[in-house]
């Protein structure tokens, strides 16, 4: 289960509206009241007002959320004042206090749900990612309520990922349609990121060069999870973490691992 939530409140609020972010803990509480047998994860949406450490810090702190897990809201959107000075002087910085937490915690025996960085551990350590790592195209398809079958639930826009229809479509005619290629394919990264993204990878819409400040982003936190590589097999050996805990997430479950 998925719920929106972008950190703190006046974050959350910001984004999404007055009294979205009591809701959402409301909502969260009532679930975790009855008992409901799910990952309960906090889907968060990233942005210039996001301070990632912080707000991903105190979404675990509420005891509440399983997992949390963030996307950047990049590509697709025009809402940023100068996302070149937030990434230097704010993400970046971030992943890497966040990292150093998550590293920190990890030689206690505890495993913070931080999604992105448990599967990029997924892709080190147990099985290899699709690509893209959500699946769409390639594993995952959505479909309209229209019987219309979509490549990528979020492409309900453009002519490429409308690949057929439900009632005349077979499953297996699906599979090979679409593949990430250059420059991602070769990139030595490519094992863990798979592309990032289907619709960012066909669409482009901040051109190449917003492309690679993206692909900046991402080389820099998968980049922070192999400097642990050796101490995190390390402690699995030694049986120090909990090895069903490093193995997520474990199934398609429509978080996108790299944000």
């Amino acid at each position: 289960i998925l719920l929106s939530i972008d950190g703190v409140k006046e974050v959350t609020d910001y984004y999404r509206g007055a009294g979205v972010y009591d809701k959402v803990l409301k909502a969260a509480r009532y679930l975790r009241s009855i008992n409901v047998k799910a990952d309960l994860i906090a889907r968060m949406s990233v942005s210039e007002h996001t301070k990632l450490y912080r707000d991903v810090v105190h979404l675990l702190s509420l005891d509440i959320f399983d997992h949390v897990h963030w996307q950047l809201d990049v590509i697709w959107s025009d809402r940023w004042v100068d996302f070149d000075s937030w990434l230097e002087k704010s993400y970046l910085p971030d992943l890497k206090k966040l990292v150093n937490l998550w590293a920190t915690k990890l030689r206690e025996g505890i495993v913070l749900g931080i999604a992105p960085f448990l599967g990029i551990v997924k892709a080190m350590f147990f099985e290899d990612l699709p690509a893209p790592p959500c699946g769409s195209g390639v594993e995952a398809f959505a479909i309209n309520t229209d019987g219309t079958i979509l490549a990528c639930p979020i492409a309900v826009d453009v002519k490429w990922a409308k690949i057929g229809n439900i009632k005349d479509t077979s499953l297996k005619n699906l599979k090979s349609l679409f593949k990430i290629g250059e420059p991602c394919s070769s990139c030595n990264i490519f094992k863990y990121c798979g592309g990032r993204c289907l619709y960012a990878y066909y669409e482009r819409l901040w051109g190449e060069g917003g492309f690679r400040k993206i692909c900046r982003a991402t080389k820099y936190l998968v980049s922070l999870i192999e400097e642990l590589r050796d101490e995190i097999a390390s402690l699995i050996d030694k049986g120090k973490v909990d090895i069903e805990k490093l193995d997520y997430p474990k199934f398609l479950n429509t978080i996108e691992i790299i944000p």
